[in-house]
């Protein structure tokens, strides 16, 4: 597996992660197995795939307690990452409300090292900035948990460049985490993989295959499992799936004339976005967790960058 560093903290993880909310959350919630979850954790840490990837949110808080007994007796092995400062109102309906207060960030963590039976996380991260709350507070209280052992490194999710550099200000961001995918491709263009590029900050790419649309077995909202968080998303009903599918033959074509799987060329693609990136797909399943590690090989050529880099924008937005 091919290595990329966190920000500028000298720790190097794989260059594929591993996204751990859909097992316990959001996608497929009557298919949950727990004990093959714990094993494709322990797996992919047998495969290099070590930055893994919960937060309390999801559940919510019962994704980390399966983190934390898959990596009972394998912590060392993994870069272990969570979030704090969204709160879950409705786990039916998955609404939940930003809280950067420094109080709630503070009893969030305690939560969540409690839940992943650890007594301290590699990366902890903003799940979303609190427009109520200065950012010079949440932050702050994010760099005192790295002051106190609690945390290694500290980064952010879907922030702005703005946010960003404030941040940056106070305390060094190691991480930003934004979606990014062949269809979600809002991060280059607002400019926050170029930021981060720039200050050396890692940029943790979340929905990596488009929530598994990329991949090609989604052609119909049939496709998907009846109790789906998908099936509530404009990107996932009837005529969005029809009209994207001319985004999956562009990646089925590449995928072809390199002998791959269309997850791998949509996993290659993020990679190639830059040095600094890291994918973390989600999966449940060991067959695709292996076939996602393999995507670290894949090499695209500037043929076959240009073809994906011009396929057509989505219809339909990502929430």
């Amino acid at each position: 597996m091919i290595e990329r560093e966190i920000g500028t903290t000298g720790r190097r993880v794989g260059a594929i992660g591993l996204g751990c909310m859909g097992m316990s959350w959001g996608y497929d919630e009557l298919g949950r197995d727990d004990a093959v979850s714990v094993r494709v954790v322990r797996e992919a840490l047998d495969l290099g795939v070590d930055l893994v990837d919960t937060s309390d949110q999801y559940g919510p808080f019962t994704n980390e307690e399966l983190v934390g007994r898959a990596l009972r007796g394998h912590r060392e092995r993994a870069y272990l990452a969570t979030k704090g400062g969204l709160v879950v109102d409705d786990p039916a309906t998955f609404a939940s409300h930003r809280n950067g207060r420094p109080e709630h960030l503070r009893s969030a963590l305690e939560g969540s090292l409690g839940r992943l039976g650890v007594d301290h996380v590699d990366l902890y991260q903003l799940h979303r900035v609190d427009p109520e709350v200065p950012l010079e507070e949440s932050w702050g209280t994010l760099a005192e948990m790295v002051a106190e052992g609690k945390v290694g490194a500290i980064g952010l999710s879907e922030a702005s460049v703005e946010q960003i550099r404030a941040a940056h200000a106070i305390h060094p961001v190691s991480s930003v985490q934004t979606e990014l995918s062949l269809w979600s491709r809002e991060a280059l263009a607002d400019g926050v993989l170029d930021h981060c590029t720039r200050e050396g900050i890692t940029f943790i790419a979340y929905s990596p295959l488009g929530r598994g649309f990329l991949t090609g077995g989604i052609t119909s909202p049939s496709d998907l499992p009846e109790v789906d968080g998908r099936h509530r998303t404009p990107r996932f009903q009837a005529e969005a799936i029809a009209a994207n599918q001319s985004i999956v033959d562009r990646v089925r074509n590449v995928a072809a004339d390199l002998g791959t799987t269309g997850a791998q060329v949509a996993l290659a693609w993020v990679l190639a976005q830059g040095p600094q990136v890291v994918a973390i797909p989600g999966t449940k399943t060991p067959r695709y967790l292996r076939d996602n590690a393999a995507a670290a090989d894949v090499v695209l050529s500037e043929e076959h960058l240009a073809v994906l880099d011009e396929v057509p924008a989505p219809v339909g937005t990502r929430y």
